[in-house]
């Protein structure tokens, strides 16, 4: 066989496989689509029977639900038939109620008309009898004036001194009660407080003197400070400020002044020229100006340790420079820096045991009299320019009031300012601490005594105890016990008013009765 044949039976068998086989697929697809055919028909079919199954069932479950719905209607219709005809019956015997009640009404109104009536004729009567009572009443103040030899007026007032003759005395009653209450309260607290803070406190006095010496080397030194015709002691007393007195006390020059601090630079001013020898004007200007500076530092150092001693923080340095400027100011011969020092301590102390704050306390106190570093040299008391001389340089408002407020000048409106006002007082009148002269010990007790002698009733009044106590004695016939407690007030409030004092002043009323008979 030849080539071209083979290849002709080739394809021929090609053509064939192809023919064969596009017939069997074709035969494969016709048999799938005849089952899908039955299989979609048997779903078919299916589905129809479960939507038969379906319908009946919800036509089943919708007559039932019919039915139980209208049993439920049929029950609520029955059931508002009976609240309807139960309301029917209560309207029904509520307009029978109101129809009794109206009929009562009517028969209230016609009584009450009926009263309205009589009341008009009885208040008519009233009057009548009024005006016969007030008739009446006239002729009876005139014949009580005739009788009591009074007016209308001055019986009104003798009723009135009657009334508050017994409001005084009910008052004095209460007022004396409620004392003894607060003070069985308040004493035990106070006076664990002040005793706790007294024995912790300790300081020294030391009087302050208004003169100063210096020992010289030799007594002609006294005719080199006078200087030919005095120019040196005038140079030296005008640049200090002070007075030299120079007599004839061997080897001792004198130096006075009420101001401690020009009486402290005169003194080492002329120590340091009698030992350099060289005294005239101009190195007597120049020396006086060194030492004043040297002061105001050391013044300075002195009072920025005390304040780190403290520990009431920082002060301003202007404040500063006048705290160390109470070093040489006196009050009473007491030093002004020792006092408030004294006081800060004290006030301190209170605030810790009262659990107040303490820094604040002892700043208080240490600048409560800051005012009379300047006082001498600026118009106004010291607690004034303290006060402002505080506020210039950013102290708090409770330190201002503190400076005010602890001699009574302001009220405190802060416990640190009371505490300060009570260290004050008791740094200021323990014993020993200060010094007065005579002739104003004298006056003060002179003016506790005027001040009770000025009062009704009082026979005599005695200061005793250095001022601390008052004794008034007074009529036994005019004065009785309820009227002692008034009357021992108001010499303590007008003793508080009009008097200069420091501590208290303890006012005691005496009345006596003494009944005497005599046996014959």
């Amino acid at each position: 066989m030849s080539i071209d044949v083979i290849i002709l039976l080739i394809i021929l068998s090609i053509f064939l496989g192809a023919m064969a086989g596009i017939f069997l697929y074709n035969q494969l697809v016709v048999k799938k689509k005849e089952y899908a055919a039955q299989n979609a028909e048997s779903i078919i079919k299916d589905a129809q029977k479960e939507k038969d199954n379906i319908i009946k069932q919800a036509e089943i479950e919708a007559k039932e639900y019919m039915i139980k719905a209208k049993n439920e209607i049929e029950q609520l219709e029955k059931e508002s038939k009976k609240e309807l005809q139960s309301w029917e019956k209560r309207l029904q015997s509520k307009e029978a109620g109101l129809d009794k009640k109206q009929v009562y009404i009517d028969e209230k109104l016609e009584n009450i008309n009926q009263k309205q009536e009589d009341i008009t004729k009885i208040e008519k009567e009233l009057e009548n009898k009024m005006v016969e009572i007030d008739r009446i009443i006239e002729q009876e103040k005139k014949k009580l004036e005739q009788i009591s030899h009074m007016s209308q007026e001055q019986a009104k007032e003798e009723l009135v001194r009657i009334i508050e003759a017994d409001a005084k005395r009910e008052a004095a009653s209460k007022i004396k009660r409620i004392e003894e209450e607060l003070k069985e309260e308040s004493k035990k607290m106070s006076q664990e407080i002040l005793s706790a803070t007294i024995e912790r406190m300790s300081s020294n006095y030391i009087a302050e003197r208004t003169v100063s010496t210096v020992t010289l080397p030799n007594d002609e030194m006294k005719g080199r400070i006078i200087g030919r015709e005095g120019r040196n002691i005038r140079s030296f007393e005008k640049e200090t400020g002070t007075d030299l007195i120079i007599d004839d006390t061997p080897e001792v020059v004198v130096i006075s002044s009420f101001n401690p601090l020009r009486r402290e630079i005169a003194k080492i001013a002329l120590e340091k020229l009698v030992k350099d020898g060289r005294i005239h004007p101009a190195r007597i200007e120049e020396t006086v100006e060194k030492v004043r500076e040297e002061l105001y530092q050391e013044a300075a150092e002195e009072a920025k340790q005390i304040v780190f001693d403290l520990d009431v923080g920082n002060i301003h340095p202007e404040l500063i420079k006048y705290l160390g400027l109470l070093k040489y100011r006196t009050s009473y011969t007491q030093n002004v820096l020792s006092h408030s020092i004294e006081v800060a301590y004290l006030a301190g102390i209170m605030a810790g045991e009262l659990g107040l704050n303490i820094k604040l306390a002892k700043r208080s106190g240490l600048l409560h009299d800051i005012g009379k570093a300047v006082d001498q040299d600026i118009e106004g008391s010291h607690t004034k320019i303290g006060a402002e001389l505080a506020k210039k340089y950013g102290e708090s408002g409770c330190i201002i009031n503190a400076i005010m407020s602890h001699h009574g000048e302001v009220e405190p409106t802060c416990i640190e300012s009371i505490l300060v006002s009570i260290a004050d007082t008791l740094s200021a009148a323990r014993p020993g601490a200060r010094r007065e002269k005579l002739e104003n010990y004298i006056k003060r007790l002179e003016e506790l005594e005027d001040i009770a002698k000025t009062k009704d009733g009082v026979k005599e009044s005695y200061a005793i105890q250095a001022g601390r106590e008052l004794r008034v004695i007074v009529e036994h016939n005019i004065v009785d016990d309820t009227q002692s407690l008034m009357l021992a007030r108001d010499i303590a409030k007008e003793i508080s008013d009009k008097v200069s004092y420091t501590g208290q002043v303890k006012v005691v009323v005496i009345r006596e009765n003494r009944a005497i008979e005599y046996a014959n």
